[in-house]
């Protein structure tokens, strides 16, 4: 007689233990690289010194730490851990492995709003930048959704990719002409597009934190429905699975996710993309895991790279969103490699 234990699942207590330790190395992770962002820098400052400014802010006479690091490690966090679920959400909608959170037009939305801003009102202080990218990315969002219900597509994931496609190609040709005829908005454009967590106040999480935490609950919502539609539409449907309600929530999650991200730091690339892979790889498929682990995977790569940024740029950093550039492309296509991308 064959014998079929080989094939019954693994039960759920060794399922969660073998969850629990890779979740446990990323939180270690987030810890290793918050303490990395906060210690160094193009500026040079001793460990003690770092302690002394934490503890007591009246002696970053410099605003080092409070004025500059600080920031830069909450904003790290939050950015990226929005970056990585939105990602994981994607592509669970997608079931395509190589999809981004920008394929929604959120991205191109948000920049063309900052153009506008400056173009049209003169403006470019951070928060009214922030605002301006957050209701660009929203606004481009409802309008992809709104270009794929008139062809009653919504249960699918491609009329939704291809009307994002469309309306972010023609978002960056309006964005594209303002800049190319006004001086001033493309140095602004130039400045905001690469990327960066540099130059960021605290004062952007006030406002992209309400964003992010909807997206997040809306992600965690949508998780079941991930693995539903992940065996098959006709399935899902099957099953008694409200497709157009899970591509609903999903799409809700990834523009608020991304929107909040995109408006604190700009468009910053591969996060999104490599993230849940990483993170799959670690925690299994099941996006009751996944997203979370996304989330620290995310926060971990875009802080990781800042401090890279930090270091090799001497006294004038490297944007964080060039290090992602090059350092993700790479990471990608060994990812690739070694066979990591699989079929979602």
């Amino acid at each position: 007689m064959i014998s079929l234990a080989a094939d019954r699942p693994a039960p759920p207590s060794l399922i969660r233990r073998r969850t629990a330790a890779p979740l446990a190395g990323l939180v270690v992770a987030v810890l290793v690289v918050v303490v990395a962002s906060l210690a160094l820098g193009s500026a040079v400052l001793s460990p003690a010194t770092v302690a002394a400014n934490l503890l007591d802010p009246a002696r970053d006479v410099d605003a080092v730490v409070w004025g500059s690091r600080v920031p830069r490690t909450v904003l790290g966090l939050l950015v990226g851990a929005c970056l990585g679920v939105a990602g994981a959400v994607m592509q669970g909608q997608t079931r395509n492995p190589l999809a981004d959170p920008g394929l929604f037009g959120v991205s191109a939305g948000a920049s063309l709003a900052v153009v506008v801003g400056v173009y049209v009102l003169g403006t470019s202080s951070v928060l009214t930048t922030l605002w301006l990218a957050l209701a660009g990315a929203c606004v481009a969002s409802v309008v992809v959704f709104s270009v794929a219900a008139l062809g009653r597509g919504l249960a699918s994931p491609v009329p939704l990719a291809i009307a994002g496609s469309a309306v972010s190609a023609f978002l960056v040709a309006i964005t594209s002409y303002l800049v190319l005829s006004d001086e001033t908005t493309l140095a602004a454009y130039r400045i905001w597009v690469v990327g960066s967590l540099s130059g960021r106040t605290l004062d952007g999480v006030g406002a992209a934190l309400p964003f992010a935490l909807v997206g997040a609950v809306l992600a965690a919502a949508n998780a079941r429905s991930l693995d539903t539609l992940s065996l098959g539409t006709e399935l899902a449907t099957g099953l008694g699975e409200s497709l157009l309600r899970a591509r609903l929530v999903g799409l809700g999650a990834i523009t608020l996710l991304t929107a909040a991200a995109v408006a604190i730091s700009g468009p910053i690339g591969f996060v999104g993309l490599t993230a849940p892979h990483l993170a799959r790889a670690l925690v299994g498929g099941s996006h009751g895991r996944l997203l979370p682990a996304s989330a620290l995977v995310g926060a971990v790569v875009l802080l990781a790279c800042d401090v890279v940024g930090r270091l090799i740029g001497g006294t004038s950093e490297v944007s964080v969103g060039v290090v992602l550039t090059v350092l993700g492309g790479v990471v990608f296509v060994a990812i690739v490699r070694r066979g990591r991308v699989a079929a979602l």
